[in-house]
């Protein structure tokens, strides 16, 4: 199941999962089917654990948690877009200026946790980041802890699903239009074309 993984790090890939990853396929089919702020919130809840790892390693590096704050802060329509994408921007910079793949994955996560505002399919990337964080910090025993990982998603995506709209949650006015479609959704359905 993860022989696509083994391949990339032989070559040397910065990112060991994709849409394409066999072992994603059952999450990325729920991720369809769920909200926008479904997933804004599942993305939230799924940063959590990267940033504790992250923090307990780079205790002065607030940049992820920033980045989280911020977005959190637009979901909730207390600001706009702009100090949210800086922020989000910022936690991807930090990546860039720490020298330990692992971390630098973990920043990427947390970055794309709190995309996940602007669109659906950036709650993937906290996904491939997050597992390739495990597999760089397990190289030679990773496969039970980045499957355990997957089913910790799946089960959380699931309890989301059931609890976003019981919630008393602001929610900024684009995240309560579920006329929009899903974007994964959407994007799978122009991946499925391009190879038809």
């Amino acid at each position: 199941m993860l022989t696509d993984v083994e391949a990339k790090l032989r070559k040397g890939n910065k990112l060991l999962f994709s849409r394409d990853s066999v072992c994603l396929q059952e999450l990325i089919g729920l991720m369809m089917l769920q909200k926008h702020r479904t997933l804004v919130l599942w993305a939230f809840d799924c940063a959590q654990l990267p940033l504790e790892r992250l923090e307990s390693k780079y205790p002065k590096e607030q940049r992820p948690r920033a980045a989280v704050e911020e977005c959190r802060a637009w979901a909730e329509a207390h600001i706009k877009m702009m100090p949210a994408k800086r922020a989000i921007l910022e936690a991807h910079a930090a990546a860039k200026e720490i020298d330990d793949p692992a971390a630098a994955a973990l920043c990427h996560a947390v970055g794309h946790a709190g995309a996940t505002v602007h669109v659906e399919t950036h709650a993937l990337g906290l996904v491939f980041y997050e597992l390739t964080a495990i597999v760089l910090e397990n190289r030679n025993n990773y496969d039970a802890a980045v499957l355990d990982k997957i089913k910790y998603y799946h089960d959380r995506l699931l309890y989301w699903q059931e609890h976003t709209d019981g919630s008393n949650r602001t929610w900024a006015p684009f995240l309560l239009d579920d006329s929009r479609p899903n974007k994964e959704k959407l994007l799978a359905k122009k991946r499925r074309q391009f190879i038809e």
